[in-house]
């Protein structure tokens, strides 16, 4: 059973979505006919609920990785699993998903230039035991990522 949340519950996580360092102050003052004390409680629900989590979002070109790549895996059948966790440990691999379709596994990569997501691709991905197949796209920029994503409207309680 999903959470019932209502539109100052969402307005919470909106703002904290811009500007996760907002108060429990700002968040009352922006939202209005609310309190700081009646947000700080909303806000410790939303997060005993899992809601959403507070975390750091790393903006991997400020750290000098430009080159972001998605990297699309074939896999032995039964090793997709054993296959993820393991691509999972990798320090640039910045997401692991399970998939359907042409493809078993999903990932993204991050790397300082070609040359190294190249090497990552052929040399590490390619040579591991299971590896059937990979097909690398390039990502020139991200129009929205899940650190942007927001409630959607449809699971607001009126």
């Amino acid at each position: 059973m999903s959470n019932q949340l209502d539109r100052i519950d969402k307005q919470i996580v909106d703002l904290l979505t811009e500007n996760g360092r907002m108060s429990c102050a700002d968040l009352a003052r922006s939202i209005g006919n609310i309190t700081e004390r009646a947000v700080r409680y909303r806000l410790e629900r939303l997060l005993e609920s899992k809601i959403f989590t507070v975390s750091a979002v790393v903006d991997p070109k400020a750290i000098g990785f430009p080159v972001v790549a998605d990297v699309f895996i074939e896999v032995e059948p039964g090793m997709v699993v054993e296959l993820a966790q393991k691509l999972a440990e990798y320090e640039t691999v910045t997401y692991v998903a399970c998939a359907t379709g042409e493809r078993d596994i999903s990932i993204q990569l991050v790397a300082r230039n070609n040359q190294e997501l190249y090497a990552f691709v052929t040399e590490v991905i390619g040579r591991i035991a299971g590896v059937r197949r990979t097909s690398t796209s390039l990502v020139p920029f991200v129009i929205k990522d899940d650190a942007r994503w927001r409630i959607p409207e449809s699971v607001i309680q009126a």
